[in-house]
This record gives C-alpha cells, sequence and structure tokens, in this order.
C-alpha cells in the first residue's frame, strides 16, 4: 500500500471511494504477535514441522499475510485499514536472535497502516524501538509518552494521526500502559501521561481540525480500554492490546466482539499471531457509530502460509534451528505456564523455574526464590523438551540475581506481587523456599499478604521481617522491574549468573522425566 504524508498531523491516503452520508470501515487487527514469526502450537509456543505436517498449528506471520490479503480482496480493498495494537516484540528465538528485525521484515511486507507502542517495544532500550521505526513505512503512533528527551526516538512516534479511507478522514489516537517504566525498559528520558488524560487533548485537536470518526489504538488492557471508552467523549472505535484478551460471540464466557460501551466499540484479538480482528463499522455523516459487528478470524490449519514469506522465514531460522531442536529434558505431563493462571495463582511452570533457581544456587545458602509470572511467556507439552520450547517459555534473557534483604522486604515484595491481580498483571510472585497466603478481599498494598513460612532446615517456620535473608530472583525483578523496586537497594546484589532457560533446561534433565506439579505454596484466605 503507497502512503502519502499530507500534513504536520500525519495524513496517510488509503483510498478515492467516494464518500457518502453513511460510512462503513473494516478494521482488520492484530495485537501481542510477541515475535511469533513462525507458527505456534495450542500453547502458543512454536510449533514444529511435524505439528505442521498434522495440521496442529496456528498463527505465525505467513497465515497473517495470507488471510490479510485474502479479506482485502474480499473487501475490493475499499475502506480496509490494518492495524496492529503494540508487542510485535519478544518472545521467541527470533527476536532474541534479530531483535526487530524480523518484525519489521514481514509486518513491512503485511502492509500495516499504523502501530501503537507497546510495552516491550522497549525491551532493548529505545534504541530498539527506534531500529524498527526507520524499517517501517508504516507510522508508530502513541500520544501519551514524550519521547523529545531521547535523542534516539525524538520524532520519530507520533501522538496521533490523521488517515484519508475512501475520501473520509479517520483519526487515531494511541495510549500505552503507564506501568511500561516498571514492564520494560523505557529509561530515563522518555516521560509517560496519564492514559485518559492524553488521549483527551488528542481527541480534541483531531476534532478541531475536523475530524469526526476518531480510533483508539491502544496498548494498556481490556480493563483500560473499558474505562477510556467511558471517559473520552469523541473516541468511536478501541482496538486494544496488552491484556491478550479473547472477545468473541461464539466462546460462551468471553467478552463480546467488540463491547459497546455507549456508541463506541471496543475490540481486541487474543495474541501471538493466532487470530486477525475484523470488525466492520458503520458511522453516520456525524461520525457517530450506528452498527459495529464483527468476529475474530482463527488462523488455524486451513489457512495455507503465504509461500514467499514461509521461504524467507526459513532462511532466517536456518542459524537457530539446531538449538532450537535439541532436545534437553521431557516432561511427564503438561507443564502449565498460562498467563491467566500464573499472573494470579501458584502455576506448574511458575514452580518449575523459581524450583530451578533455587536449586541452582542452594549451595551459596540462598533459600528463597520470587519469580515474576510475567516472565513465564508459554506452557509446555508432554514429552520431549526442546530448548526451543524452554526459550518460549523464558524469551527475555533474563539472568539468576541473588541478593539479600529483610523479612520485612520480602513481604513488601509479596504486597508488591499481588496487588494486580484483578488486572492479571505480571507481577504475581511464583515462589520456591517459601509459602504464603493472601486475601484478596483486602485493599492492593494494605496488607493482602496474611502469612509467610519461609523454609527452615526441612519445615517452614513464620518469616522474621528483622531477619536477614538471602533470595535469587532474575536480574528485571530485581532492579525494579514489575514494581519489585524494594530491591534495588538490596544488599550483596549479584546480576549476573547465569541465563535462566538455561537453568530452567539443566534442572529439568537433571530430574528425569519431569513432573509438574503443584503442592499449595500459594493460598488465599
Amino acid at each position: 500500500m503507497k502512503y502519502k504524508l499530507l500534513g504536520a498531523l500525519g495524513v496517510f491516503a488509503l483510498g478515492t471511494t467516494t464518500a457518502s452520508a453513511d460510512f462503513s470501515l473494516t478494521i482488520l487487527h492484530t495485537n501481542d504477535i510477541h515475535s511469533r514469526i513462525e507458527s505456534i502450537n495450542k500453547y502458543d509456543s512454536t510449533c514444529n514441522a511435524e505439528g505442521e505436517a498434522e495440521g496442529e498449528c496456528f498463527g505465525g506471520v505467513a497465515r497473517i499475510k495470507t488471510k490479510m490479503d485474502e479479506l482485502r480482496n474480499q473487501l475490493g480493498n475499499q475502506n480496509v485499514l490494518v492495524l496492529d495494537a503494540g508487542d510485535p516484540f519478544q518472545g521467541s528465538l527470533f527476536y532474541t536472535t534479530y531483535k526487530g528485525e524480523a518484525e519489521a521484515k514481514f509486518m513491512e511486507v503485511i502492509g500495516y497502516d499504523a502501530m501503537a507502542v507497546g510495552n516491550h517495544e522497549f525491551d532493548d532500550g529505545p534504541e530498539g524501538l527506534a531500529k524498527f521505526i526507520d524499517a517501517v513505512s508504516f507510522p508508530v503512533v502513541s500520544g501519551n509518552i514524550d519521547v523529545s528527551g531521547e535523542d534516539s526516538l525524538a520524532g520519530k512516534v507520533s501522538d496521533h494521526l490523521i488517515l484519508e479511507v475512501g475520501g473520509e478522514k479517520v483519526g487515531i489516537v494511541s495510549a500505552l500502559a503507564t506501568d511500561t517504566v516498571d514492564t520494560s525498559s523505557p529509561g530515563d528520558n522518555i516521560t509517560f501521561e496519564d492514559e485518559i488524560a492524553a488521549l483527551k487533548a488528542d481527541v480534541a485537536e483531531l476534532e478541531a481540525a475536523g475530524v469526526k470518526m476518531i480510533i483508539a489504538l491502544n496498548h494498556v488492557g481490556l480493563p483500560k480500554d473499558l474505562e477510556i471508552a467511558e471517559a473520552v467523549p469523541g473516541i468511536d472505535v478501541v482496538i486494544g492490546g496488552h491484556s491478550h484478551s479473547f472477545m468473541s460471540n461464539e466462546k460462551e464466557g468471553a467478552p463480546a466482539y467488540p463491547t459497546m460501551v455507549g456508541n463506541t466499540a471496543v475490540a481486541q484479538a487474543y495474541a501471538y499471531s493466532k487470530y486477525i480482528g475484523q470488525l466492520a463499522v458503520t458511522f453516520d455523516d456525524e461520525g457517530v457509530v450506528t452498527a459495529a459487528e464483527g468476529e475474530p478470524v482463527l488462523l488455524d490449519a486451513s489457512v495455507t502460509p503465504d509461500a514467499d514469506m514461509a521461504a524467507e522465514i526459513a532462511e532466517m531460522g536456518a542459524p537457530i534451528e539446531e538449538m532450537k531442536k535439541r532436545v534437553v529434558a521431557s516432561a511427564s505431563d503438561v507443564i502449565d505456564g498460562d498467563r491467566a493462571v500464573c499472573r494470579v495463582t501458584e502455576c506448574p511452570m511458575g514452580n518449575l523455574v523459581a524450583d530451578a533457581m533455587l536449586d541452582r544456587v542452594k549451595d551459596q545458602g540462598v533459600t528463597i526464590a520470587i519469580q515474576n509470572g510475567g516472565g513465564l511467556r508459554a506452557s509446555i507439552d508432554s514429552g520431549e523438551v526442546t530448548m526451543g520450547e524452554v526459550l518460549s517459555v523464558l524469551p527475555f534473557q533474563n539472568t539468576l540475581a541473588t541478593f539479600q534483604v529483610t523479612g520485612q522486604t520480602i513481604i513488601d515484595a509479596l504486597e508488591n506481587g499481588v496487588s494486580q491481580v484483578e488486572e492479571v498483571k505480571g507481577r504475581f510472585p511464583q515462589v520456591a523456599g517459601l509459602k504464603f497466603t493472601w486475601d484478596p478481599s483486602v485493599a492492593p498494598m494494605e496488607g493482602r499478604i496474611q502469612e509467610v513460612m519461609v523454609m527452615d532446615g526441612d519445615s517452614f517456620t513464620a518469616i522474621d521481617p528483622a531477619a536477614t535473608y538471602s533470595v535469587v530472583s532474575n536480574n528485571y525483578v530485581r532492579n525494579g522491574g514489575d514494581g519489585y523496586k524494594m530491591f534495588r537497594d538490596a544488599m550483596n546484589a549479584y546480576d549476573y549468573g547465569p541465563d535462566l532457560a538455561d537453568v530452567t533446561a539443566e534442572f529439568m534433565a537433571a530430574q528425569g522425566d519431569y513432573a509438574p506439579y503443584v503442592d499449595g505454596r500459594i493460598a488465599q484466605k
């Protein structure tokens, strides 16, 4: 698709269809692809050749390319926008190896019209996002971050856009979750504004420019998107990401696709390249939504991957294929690492990783392990376990970090860990060497942690707030990630241990046929 910059606000021509009193627009959208360049299995980790041959794989960018082309053709390329709500970065060996180059290359070929900044776009600092933006022709937008003080990004991220579609102006505003300072690495030169305040200002500017139809392309999570739809007049459609929410009219218990908040349609399309959202919206001549309908399109084996893109993926994947295929362990059952579990309660994957961390450093006198649930990115199937699968779970190249803190600091850390369970945030603590009970009826950070017991010899005893304990975590958490700021001033901190994925793989290998389990180390009152 060819673009033409028409003005200072960022106007891109997308079509020439004559406008009418009722204007129909189809939005094709993705979010949270998380570097699933290759196809995925039912556990959202990389699918193998055998799974592909047996028709058991989903997604991957080559399937996105096929389906996007097909849907555009069906619609006659009329009044179509292709949008991404952020986080194409981080989550597979393609990101680990190419640091956004693969994502940029394939998103460019697919033909996106705009993309929101996601929190993981900062995982390699502002420079990583800047390199990505330089490699794509479509605009990247985020309205509540000020990048003017960051030399690598200044002038590269739009506050808002105006796209011309079928002779009509369509505005794009965007917000990024303000806790990105905790969940990624934007650095000290980028400042964040409240999402709602920033969106109100950008909507006002678009309306002053005569734009009546406005889409919020956000990376804040579904609960915040619904709040935004209620709080910001002038937004007609919200296309979201960050919470990996599956919205559907066909799956029982799922939020409706779209969910209407007054006349504002809110939509999201899960994650990991498994679906494309397809939302058809009709506006009246005042830009008010009069109809909005659709359903996410499943990219299963019935969608044939684009051949040219598949060949490029294979070529880029060749250098890492040997490592991915190397069998490192086996599992007697599925090791559940689903975010819906590991971010709210004890989970088998959390126990595996925390146990592995503690086992590696126990001879150093370390007795407690804490792993953030958000650092666990996939499940592992039963049977042979490859290094590629382990790296799908632990893709961040985090290293083991050991340190010493008081018992009270550990209690404070656990309070932080359970403070955002309702929002399914990644700070939830998976632990080893201790167990705790928490009460969700208590307000966050006001005493949800009811009891903490630590291993003392062969039995558990109540934690002593005044005592000093040796702890292992990952370097991201130790340096304050996911709200664990209380660890920044820890004593005797060492952040440069072995890679967490290697530690986990070696621990599993030593167990023989690893049997996943939960044992009640995390309980609710």
